[in-house]
């Protein structure tokens, strides 16, 4: 039977439609799988750091994610009675809640656990922080956030389909005193662990940009240069605290719209569906973009890059008049030392294993604390 040009107008329409959720699926799914592949060839000593399982964890659970939530939005847009199933509403409710808090929850330890290895070393080492004791924490990470997100299909919440009819999400516009107080609570969590991933980061940013500049400001001997580096330029470290910047970025200002929207619709009852439809967007490009950083910053990429800056440097050294004294940065002595370089990639945890307030003196191997 020919198609009337109503039926193939809609037709169209739905193609138009789909193309956005069905790139985004695949760009989530492909780039998540990459990302697993390029963190398995790793090192040993890189699989065994707790950075390092972290990393695979926020991987993993983005590939979940974009792999449960995008299916249900495609095949909504397919048939747009499949999310009117009250059950399935639900679902994909808890999927969106889960996996936005999820993420949030494993930057935020990524984040303390550099914070940790860095500013609170004893703390690190007493604490027996490595590959099994992280993989426990992202146990504890998902059992928690799953009970938590659960709480609205056990009756303390309610979950309904948001316009344009395409997604599910909370209530987020009740006057019902129960159901806005988790609306409340889920956004204060979000919150939260946005806060504390900052703070995080910006005490360990700081603190690695102190230690150096007290290291550079002190005469050193050649001698001494192997040491010094070695606990406070680790080219590992530096990458690590890299891939940890540039992906709390990613993750907060992906996922700062949609805990505004909680707040905004519970405090002022707007009806802003626009704006509830693009952070919910906003939200699943994290997933997207999550991947490529550990792509684009691994270790060889991350080394060739080091190797650039240096020429560069010393492109500049010679074409300056004076001769500067031979310091720890002094490009001629990393030159001579350059293996330190090939060793410390291999080393994800140089610095972690220091006290924070190790002091160097010019004489060979010879620390105090």
């Amino acid at each position: 039977m020919n198609e009337t040009p109503i039926q193939s107008a809609l037709a169209g329409d739905v193609k138009k439609a789909i193309a956005l959720p069905s790139l985004m699926f695949a760009g989530g799914a492909i780039g998540n799988i990459i990302a697993i592949v390029v963190l398995s060839i790793s090192r040993q000593e890189r699989k065994s750091s707790a950075f390092y399982t972290l990393v695979c964890g926020l991987a993993v659970t983005d590939l979940l994610g974009t792999c449960l939530a995008s299916p249900l939005t495609i095949a909504n847009y397919l048939d747009q009675h499949v999310l009117k199933d009250q059950h399935l509403c639900e679902f994909h409710s808890f999927l969106l809640l889960f996996f936005g808090v999820a993420g949030l929850s494993i930057i935020c330890a990524m984040s303390a656990e550099r914070y940790l290895a860095i500013c609170c070393p004893y703390t690190y080492q007493r604490w027996g922080v490595d590959r099994r004791f992280a993989q426990k924490f992202l146990f504890s990470i998902y059992i928690s956030n799953i009970i938590f997100c659960c709480l609205p299909m056990m009756g303390m919440a309610g979950s309904e389909l948001q316009p344009p009819l395409t997604w599910c999400f909370i209530d987020w516009r009740t006057q019902e005193p129960s159901i806005a107080a988790y609306s409340f609570l889920y956004g204060s969590v979000s919150l939260l662990l946005i806060l504390a991933t900052i703070v995080f980061n910006c005490v360990v940013c700081g603190t690695l940009l102190l230690m150096r500049q007290r290291t550079v400001q002190r005469p050193v001997s050649r001698a001494s240069v192997r040491e010094r580096w070695r606990a406070l330029s680790s080219a590992a470290e530096t990458q690590m605290i890299a891939v940890l910047v540039m992906t709390s970025a990613v993750v907060l200002a992906c996922s700062a719209p949609l805990v505004v929207r909680v707040f905004v619709n519970q405090i002022t009852q707007e009806n802003n569906y626009k704006a509830d439809l693009a952070a919910i967007r906003i939200a699943a490009v994290n997933p997207i973009l999550d991947p490529w950083i550990y792509i684009l910053l691994r270790r060889s990429l991350f080394r060739r890059i080091l190797s650039f800056s240096k020429k560069v440097g010393n492109t500049q050294k010679r074409n300056s008049p004076s001769t500067p004294r031979r310091t720890l940065l002094y490009p001629d002595v990393m030159m001579r030392d350059n293996h330190v370089f090939t060793s410390l990639l291999c080393n994800a945890n140089v610095i972690s294993q220091l006290p924070a307030a190790v002091q160097f003196t010019t004489c060979d191997g010879e620390i105090h604390h």
